[in-house]
Parts: structure tokens; sequence; C-alpha cells
């Protein structure tokens, strides 16, 4: 007798994780509720289930959802806006003025932007720190994504919550409201050593270990920080971190870009996860993280894509060809950052760096049902002889046909099933005429 299932998915290829050797042909996976119950070919899978609904792709590629592991989703209303610029000058002069202008539904609908973009590129699950977090939680709930989601807090008043002393009230009722969700995981997020004193560095870390969450941080992004910092305390962004009892294994650091070779076995020996945005720090000239040194010494490592205000996109796939290409630059070694590695970084790392890797990042029984599939019959990536290397060098995020989120498909054929892509983008249109670069109407 046959199983009941909710969704199959088949395709010309199914790769579970981010090895050529694990691939198979004509394959398919069976999705019960929220969890994959069973992968196998077409023939085993459609022998053994009925299903509800069934997505079949003649040329399709299966794989696991992306990972986007740092992100400021509400800032693509702020893509274009101050390009080609230092990343103090652009933060401070540009980004903090026309942030005094957000309201909570700008942040939601900006919010909303960002999702359909990570849908239709590939991204299943992501981690967000940036401002007015209720509102970007809330669209991420209708939209369906996967995600972890922080209130930044700084040392200064903020657009959203005001006073400091506030925004520890903001982030206390986004965890209760939030504890327990199936897709959304709240965060302690400071912004940066910089901008955040040591009491409310160490504050936001015991809200971290009282409700057993990452702790994701800034941390190290250019030179211009990690002088700051030993100006300040005479040592650098992540030792004073390390001193404050705050280097983890629940610590997320976004870009470390500026690290010695001993920061980097320090924050391996403290089980810390780094979160790499490669074109992030190449259009802000912040340098090039040291990944590869970082993975020897056995950092986790996930890639983000900032928020599009400094990338200009989200689109993962673009991301893992530069992660690659540039690490092989700073090496001088060709074999530095294989396609399999970075791929893994894209999906299974990040779920590491995020402590999920239990729940996503690879298709296996019993692991959340985060699909996607690609259209691999097309010119540029055609012909195929290994899965990884396209993944990783010629696919793009545009080559993502369909998308599953915890057993739910969020984009068939690329229509988005869970917004409705034309009238958002109109609305985000019509936003954006009301930005002024003055922070003046």
């Amino acid at each position: 007798m046959k199983q009941q299932a909710d969704l199959i998915i088949s395709g010309r290829y199914l790769l579970p994780g981010a090895n050529q050797q694990e691939m198979l042909k004509d394959a398919a996976l069976a999705i019960t509720n929220d969890t994959i119950s069973a992968i196998g070919t077409v023939e085993q899978i459609n022998a053994d289930f009925n299903a509800s609904q069934t997505l079949h792709t003649e040329h399709g590629l299966i794989m696991p959802g992306l990972v986007n592991t740092h992100t400021h989703a509400p800032m693509a209303l702020f893509r274009g806006l101050a390009d080609d610029l230092p990343l103090m000058t652009w933060l401070e002069e540009h980004i903090f003025l026309v942030e005094s202008q957000w309201t909570p539904e700008m942040i939601f609908q900006a919010t909303r932007l960002s999702l359909a973009e990570m849908i239709k590129s590939g991204t299943t699950s992501f981690c967000d720190m940036y401002l007015f977090s209720k509102e970007v939680a809330r669209a991420t709930e209708e939209a369906g994504m996967r995600a972890w989601i922080g209130e930044v807090l700084y040392d200064f008043p903020s657009p959203c919550y005001g006073e400091l002393e506030n925004g520890f009230a903001y982030v206390d009722d986004l965890f209760s409201h939030y504890h327990d969700h199936p897709l959304i995981n709240i965060t302690a997020a400071p912004h940066s050593v910089y901008t955040c004193s040591q009491d409310l560095l160490t504050r936001l870390g015991r809200v971290a270990q009282a409700n057993n969450s990452l702790y994701v941080i800034h941390l190290s992004e250019n030179e211009a920080e990690v002088n700051t910092c030993k100006d300040r305390y005479n040592c650098s962004p992540v030792h004073h971190l390390d001193k404050l009892g705050l280097l983890s294994t629940n610590t997320l650091a976004a870009h470390c870009v500026i690290l010695s070779d001993e920061e980097i076995r320090l924050m391996a020996k403290r089980g810390a996860s780094v979160s790499h945005c490669i074109e992030s720090n190449m259009k802000l000239a912040s340098g090039t993280a040291p990944i590869t040194a970082m993975l020897a010494a056995g950092v986790k490592v996930g890639i983000g894509t900032d928020g599009a205000a400094s990338n200009n996109d989200v689109d993962m796939f673009t991301e893992m060809d530069s992660v690659a290409k540039m690490q092989k630059v700073i090496t001088m070694d060709s074999t530095s950052m294989n396609a399999s590695q970075t791929l893994h970084a894209a999906t299974l790392g990040g779920a590491e760096t995020l402590k999920a890797d239990q729940q996503i990042g690879s298709l296996a029984i019993g692991k959340k049902a985060d699909v996607i599939v690609l259209n691999m019959n097309q010119p540029h990536l055609t012909p195929l002889y290994d899965v990884p290397s396209h993944l990783v060098y010629a696919a793009r995020g545009a080559d993502v046909t369909h998308s599953i989120i915890d057993g739910k498909v969020v984009m068939k054929n690329r229509k988005l099933m869970t917004m409705d892509e034309d009238r958002l983008l109109a609305d985000m249109r019509q936003m954006s005429e009301k930005i002024a670069l003055d922070g003046k109407d």
C-alpha cells in the first residue's frame, strides 16, 4: 500500500549536499507536512507514494535552498542610493540620514521587496539584523520564509525604539512573541564594537544566553573599525569581545575582514562563526576576509550578501561566484575555495553558523523541506559535467524555477505564491520617490 505525501518533487538531477559524488539522476523526493520523508529515483518514489501535489521539471536540478547568513532586508529600498563611497562616509553621511525617515509600514514593504528577491534567487533561509524588526518578522512570516531576525541596538537613539532602554523592551517582546515559532528565530544583535559600549555588549550577551539565541554582530569589518577599537580599548575587536566573554559558540560575526592568524585561531577555539560578505566588502573597499585560513583553522563560515544598499543585490549565486574567485586571487592558489567548499558555505555551512544544520542546509530524510529547483536546460548551463561547479561559476538566481520552504511551495514556475509581485514593485517605485537624500520631505 502506498504512503501518502503532501508533495513530490522530481527532476533530472538531485544534489543532496555540496559534492558531485552525491548526485542522483532521474530523482525525486517526497515531502510530508514540513519534512522530507523519502529520497530516491522517480520510479521508486512514485511506486511508494501518492501525493496531493507534484512538481516535475524535466531538466530540473533539485537541491537544498541557499542560506544567506547576513542581510539587512529593508535596505532594498536604498539600492543604488549612495554608491561608490567609503564605508564610514556611506554609513554616517547617507545611510543613517535616510534611516531617520523610516516608518514601520515602509520597513514592512521594503522587507517584502527583499524577500521577493531572495525567494526568486534561491534563498530559503536568512539571518537579518536591522531596525523595526517586528515589521521584518511580520513580512517574513507572511512570505513563508525561514529567518533569524534581530533588532540592532547601539548607544545612540534608534529611529525604531528611541532611547536604548526601550530597545531592550522591544527585544524582549520579540523573543516572547516568536518563542518556538516554526520559521522565525530571534537573535541578540548589537550593531558593532564601535557603536556599542561594553555595558551594552555584555547586557545583550546575557539576553542571548537567557534565550539560547545567536549573538549577531558586525566585527572587524575594516581597518578603521579595528583602529578605533585599539584606540579605545587597546585591543582589536575580536580580542575586545573575547575579554568581555562574548566570543563563543553562539557568536555569529559578520565580515571579519581584518583578522590576524592568532585571532583566527582564537575564533576557532571559542567556536565562533563568521558570515562572509565578499561583494559588500569589495564595493565598500573594506578588504577581503581570509576565509581559506579560517576554514583551515576550523572556523565555521557561511556566506551573506549584506544589504542591497551595499551590494546591490541579494543573489547568493553571484555571491558564491565572487567568494570562490576572490579567495583564489588573495591566496594566489587556483585550488583555494573550490566549488564544493563554496557551495557548502552557502548551504550546510551557513546552516551550521545558525546552529540549524540538523534541520536545514542539505536534503536528507527527516530534515525540513527547504528545497529549490533550477532549470538546467539553458545555454549557460550546457553541457553539464560537474554540478557544484555550475552552481558556483555559471548559475544565476534567475535559473531558480521552484522554491519550497518548510514543505510549502512559495514560488512555482517563477511565480511568487505568497505575495503579489506586480503590486509590490509598483508600491516600492512609489515609495522610493519619497526618499529624500538630505533627510527632508
